[in-house]
């Protein structure tokens, strides 16, 4: 079922890359020892052969040698030569052979770390001893070691220079997959895909490593037979394996639509102009990949669903960043965990970047108690923001705006800064119909009960300064006091549990007034306009509650007269 492309390098330009330009400037500058770490053996040592070996690359070509512990050096054919499993003579081969030659030794790292077994510091002398033979030797002459991970001894830190492998390029994985597409399109597979659905697929594995890949497009072939726009998922969901061997981020496999989501119209408009912008298609208007949104406001009226549902509707991994996992006891772990959740963000782009409460996670910034550790964290942080370049597109949630330093929310950080108040009459309505319609569907529980116009006007009418998480648990109380008597659900219910419920917006007034006041002028209302309007008119339009339901105090009507949020018409 499943192929690879025979050779991934195959019609390739010789055209010099980033990488290729400083491979071949180390080489021709005969540095001795050279680390690259990656995963992807095979993948790298074809674009080691393939620089080596050509002439307007390297001038001098070169052979290639790979050394594993279980076989020794096999040259650049797969061919065996002599006995040299054994280390040390490895490097006395290394030492005699007098050709221009790049020798790769896949499993040397573990001979120089710290590990169970401790560093051989024989192997370390014999390094030493063999650097003058590699840089004076008439035939040029280098060590390539190969290793995801490799601590440098403290003996060779002036002699080893380090260097990254990217992961595969778009163009890479575009190959694998008409690769696999190719050897199996005589066979039952039905590919469904026109260009831009093709690329959705192409940059939905990119992070991964070409097997990784090729394992997902496998997987997406066999689930059913057809290669099609939905496979998109499958994918994604084969690349939230990256994040779950990672302790930093964490994977959210969202269900939720943004069909789920009541009102803030004017931030879904937003976001769905932003829908595909980090594909090619946008390029050719000149667009950038969106930075992020900050969403502050009232707290349970939909901040953090939001984020979830921006995963759902773009189709992109959604990774959680809990900002306190960052911080560790020792010194310089923090702000290499720092660097590590944002490297492992962008190797797996275009994703969704979901910071949940960052107030919390960047307060006591300046406190001298942790050395500017915080300080230094919020500054990579900031910076990162600031210059990136991969589509990682971050949704930051706040309550407390006030904790949130100035610097986070200038323009250039965050596309914009939006507003999401408590739920107007028309979100109200929209809300509660979300939640009814999922729950309320055995016609045993129904009843007599009716979700209609009348129905949901009245509800969201007596509810007016409601959050949307109270919205929410207004219908989960209704429907435990008709579980609990074993019958139909009534209107009685529900207007029972709005009756015995006291809104946020009665007992943190006071907060509420402040943080509409902030929005007023610095933030955009989630909120469309013309669900507004009830606000921006007298309270008498506003539904009023039933006469049995005790009115919230004066505060609530200064908090619906004074909404906060700029309206723009996007």
């Amino acid at each position: 079922m499943r192929a690879m492309s025979e050779n991934n390098n195959k019609g390739r330009k010789a055209n010099m890359t980033k990488f290729d330009k400083e491979v071949c400037d180390l080489l021709r500058a005969r540095f001795p020892f050279i680390h690259i770490s990656t995963y992807e053996e095979e993948r790298l040592i074809n674009e080691i052969t393939r620089i080596v070996t050509t002439q307007e690359l390297i001038h001098t070509i070169r052979n290639v040698y790979i050394w594993k512990s279980s076989e020794g050096f096999t040259n650049q054919y797969g061919q065996i030569q002599d006995d040299t499993t054994d280390k040390t003579a490895a490097l006395n081969y290394v030492k005699n052979y007098d050709q221009a030659a790049v020798f790769i030794f896949l499993d040397f790292h573990v001979f120089c770390e710290n590990s169970i077994g401790g560093v051989d510091y024989n192997i370390i002398r014999s390094l030493k001893d063999i650097m003058p033979n590699l840089k004076q030797s008439i035939q040029p002459k280098n060590i390539i070691f190969v290793s995801p991970t490799f601590t440098v001894p403290d003996d060779l830190k002036k002699d080893i220079t380090v260097m990254d492998f990217k992961l595969p390029t778009a163009e890479e994985i575009e190959e694998v997959l008409d690769g696999m597409i190719e050897a199996n399109s005589g066979g039952n597979l039905n590919v469904k895909l026109n260009d831009k659905e093709k690329e959705s697929l192409v940059k939905a594995a990119i992070g991964l490593t070409l097997q990784e890949a090729e394992n997902a497009f496998a997987r997406a072939m066999v689930n059913d037979g057809c290669l099609e726009a939905s496979d998109v998922d499958l994918v994604l969901r084969e690349k939230s394996q990256v994040i779950k061997k990672n302790d930093l981020l964490e994977y959210i496999d969202s269900e939720v639509n943004i069909d789920d989501v009541g009102g803030l119209e004017n931030l879904k408009k937003w976001l769905r102009k932003r829908d595909k912008s980090w594909l090619s298609s946008a390029k050719k208007y000149g667009l950038p990949s969106p930075k992020g949104v900050l969403l502050t406001g009232v707290p349970g009226c939909g901040k953090s669903l939001i984020a979830k549902s921006i995963s759902s509707m773009w189709h992109l991994p959604l990774l959680r960043f809990d900002v306190s996992k960052v911080f560790n006891m020792y010194v310089g772990n923090s702000e290499s965990n720092m660097r590590e959740a944002i490297k492992t963000a962008e190797a797996i782009s275009p994703c969704i970047l979901w910071i949940d409460e960052i107030e919390k996670g960047f307060s006591g910034l300046g406190n001298s108690g942790d050395s500017g550790t915080s300080s230094r964290i919020f500054g990579t942080f900031l910076s990162w923001m600031q210059e990136k370049t991969k589509p990682v597109f971050v949704v930051a949630t706040a309550n407390n705006i006030a904790g949130l330093p100035s610097e986070m929310m200038r323009k250039g950080r965050f596309d914009e800064i939006f507003f999401i108040d408590l739920p107007t009459f028309n979100e109200r309505k929209q809300i509660f119909k979300v939640h009814l319609e999922s729950r309320l569907k055995d016609p045993t529980v129904m009843g007599d009960f009716v979700i209609d116009e009348n129905t949901l006007e009245h509800l969201a009418g007596i509810t007016e300064g409601f959050g949307g998480a109270e919205l929410e648990q207004i219908v989960i109380m209704g429907l435990f006091d008709a579980f609990a008597d074993e019958r139909s659900i009534t209107m009685e219910d529900f207007e029972n549990s709005i009756h015995n419920t006291i809104p946020l917006s009665v007992t943190q007034a006071e907060q509420i007034r402040s943080i509409r006041e902030w929005a007023n002028i610095r933030a955009v209302a989630a909120t469309a306009r013309e669900d507004r309007k009830e606000y921006d008119n007298n309270s008498d339009s506003t539904p009023q509650p039933p006469e049995d339901k005790p009115q919230n105090n004066s505060n609530q009507s200064d908090i619906n007269d004074s909404r906060g949020g700029r309206t723009l018409d996007f």
